[in-house]
């Protein structure tokens, strides 16, 4: 087996790709263009859909690329020997051109070929799609691999929780994949384990989707009118599995980061389990953190979407940071690390590099601050406490007076043994809420981040836009699937299997426009969820809430769950034009519209 490095591995799948005749492409941008259902692009997949669903990609119908990936979702995981928020993802692409028999050929050449990877083949595992309702047994896959010569017994059907991929959002293409596993020669955990099973035996490296499916809004699954092949190999777990590490840390990605905290914290990374997972967290956020900001649609730390994670990454690091005893600055030259390392093949780092040392800078002074108060408050707050449990009410408190995010405290509560009250959070976090409308300056923290008078007359007649377009398109299946207001126009994404015709926008134009000159009242009461269901209001976004919500109605023409804020009568509206209509997604339409005083 080769013992390759990560920049060695990146050229070196690009090149074989590239004498299979295949195209290399570069990353799509972190933040997702055209999609309202992920904050982050978070498979190689996502840019693609649209040619996997039949549009023509200029490059041609073979393409190959290394894909910059985020996921949040394991983020309490990260610091074990595998997790990561940013990861690369190798893949190779079919678009309607070569297909089963082909891709596991080109996988198991790569895998096993001495001029390439050079992996023993006896340590390679597979997995096919075991079949159900939607599905058929993949066989093809298990006979192909037979066919390259592997061992029968080395191949399992697994069903779909473990081998099926996608869609991306609600809908959209996906299908069956088979998956290769490295033997990383730990004893089974028991007679049944199997690649399936998380002990450690049998670790993944290379994924093959076989998308063959469209999933329609009914939840059916359609034959795609092209089969694509789409394939996933995660460099930083490769490239463990070649140097023969186990962590994904361990490998020279992350190399000189950990010598960065290392020096900066004058503390060993291997010192004890607890210093390992902090160098670890560290290393993880701040290289996540380094291609947010570096990104060509780089956001910067906010209190919402991209830029919650955003802050949260930085501030997370910042905490463990502290623990380690590194001093503020410190992280921009962990920072400085990342950019060394990625910038010779990600060149928007090296690019944006001042914009990305000053955003990490500021982050952290602004933050060091209220850190260092929040936890000298959490530990006064714990101190006085006769339970286990801290409430919410308390927990809001340290959020709403020193800026101490509630996933923080959760964090601390759980080291020290405690719980956190979080309906009881949200319930206070609502409460405040309420009282701040009542003043002139309000946040609307369900994703609008200006609350200026012209934001929230905009955010107003998005209520007005659902509730048209339902009724026009006759369709009440129709719902929000984004949202995006300016001080200049508001975004609205919402589900829809076609192009609107000019009738229907004309008519969707015209119905909120009567309600905006009937000047109907807009009201607001606070009801628990199951009760707002009851009386008809469309819940958008409930996970958000907690278990009371605010529904807001216009007279008797709208009626929804959101956070606010409102203007007090639709007659303050001026009027209302649609300036364009068009896809976002699959299965998804984007309406832009501004509001012009009369």
């Amino acid at each position: 087996m080769r013992k390759l490095n990560s920049k060695e591995l990146r050229q070196l799948y690009l090149d074989f790709f590239k004498e299979k005749r295949h195209a290399v492409i570069g990353s799509a941008s972190l933040i997702p263009e055209n999609d309202p259902t992920v904050l982050f692009t978070t498979a190689g997949m996502h840019p693609l859909v649209p040619y996997l669903m039949g549009e023509k990609h200029p490059a041609g119908k073979r393409l190959v690329n290394v894909q910059k990936c985020v996921r949040t979702g394991d983020i309490d995981d990260v610091g074990d020997a595998s997790h990561c928020t940013f990861f690369e993802m190798l893949g190779n692409w079919s678009l309607g051109d070569y297909f089963k028999k082909e891709a596991i050929a080109y996988s198991w050449e790569f895998l096993t070929s001495k001029r390439w990877l050079g992996i023993d083949k006896d340590r390679l595992y597979f997995t096919c799609f075991l079949g159900d309702e939607d599905a058929p047994r993949d066989e093809e896959s298990f006979n192909c691999w037979v066919e390259m010569g592997v061992d029968p017994s080395h191949i399992y059907y697994l069903p779909k929780k473990y081998n099926w991929w996608g869609p991306a959002g609600q809908t959209g293409p996906c299908g069956p994949d088979t998956e290769m596993f490295y033997d990383t020669g730990k004893a089974k955990c028991s007679e049944e384990c199997s690649p399936a099973c998380s002990c450690g035996k049998y670790l993944e490296i290379w994924n093959d989707v076989f998308m063959e499916y469209n999933k329609v809004a009914e939840g059916k699954y359609e034959p795609l009118a092209q089969k694509n092949v789409d394939t996933g190999m995660g460099l930083d777990r490769t490239v463990a599995t070649l140097q023969g590490v186990e962590s994904v840390y361990d490998t020279d990605a992350f190399k000189e980061t950990l010598n960065t905290i290392s020096r900066l914290s004058s503390t060993e990374y291997l010192e004890n389990e607890e210093v390992t997972r902090s160098f670890r967290i560290i290393a993880d956020h701040i290289r996540c953190a380094v291609f947010i900001l570096g990104d060509e649609r780089g956001v910067t730390p906010s209190n919402v979407d991209q830029g919650y994670i955003l802050r949260r990454l930085i501030r997370r690091a910042i905490r463990y940071a502290m623990q380690l005893g590194i001093e503020e600055g410190g992280l921009i030259e962990v920072a400085k690390s990342v950019i060394a390392q990625y910038g010779g093949f990600y060149e928007e780092l090296n690019k944006n590099s001042e914009k990305i040392l000053l955003e990490l800078s500021k982050e952290e002074q602004r933050f060091g601050k209220t850190l260092k108060k929040g936890i000298k408050e959490f530990e006064r707050l714990i101190s006085t406490l006769e339970g286990l449990s801290i409430s919410g009410k308390d927990a809001f408190r340290l959020y709403d007076t020193f800026g101490f995010p509630l996933e923080f405290t959760e964090e601390l509560a759980k080291e020290k043994g405690y719980e956190v009250d979080v309906p009881g959070y949200n319930e206070a976090f609502l409460q405040h809420q309420k009282k701040s409308q009542l003043g002139a300056e309000h946040r609307f923290k369900g994703g609008l981040a200006d609350n200026t008078e012209e934001t929230t007359k905009l955010h107003t007649a998005t209520h007005l836009l659902h509730a048209s377009l339902r009724k026009v398109l006759k369709d009440d299946s129709v719902s929000q699937k984004g949202s995006n207001i300016t001080a200049e126009r508001l975004r609205f994404d919402f589900s829809f299997p076609r192009k609107l015709t000019k009738e229907e926008l004309l008519g969707v134009e015209a119905l909120v426009n009567s309600i905006i000159e009937e000047d109907l009242p807009i009201t607001c009461e606070e009801v628990s969820v199951d009760e707002a269901k009851e009386s008809g209001a469309i819940g958008l976004f409930e996970s958000k809430y907690g278990e009371r919500v605010k529904v807001y109605s216009i007279g008797e023409f709208s009626k929804e769950i959101c956070g606010g804020p409102h203007a007090a009568s639709t007659g303050v509206l001026g009027s209302f034009k649609i300036t364009k209509e068009e896809a976002s997604s699959a299965g998804v339409r984007r309406i832009k519209a501004v509001l012009k005083i009369s």
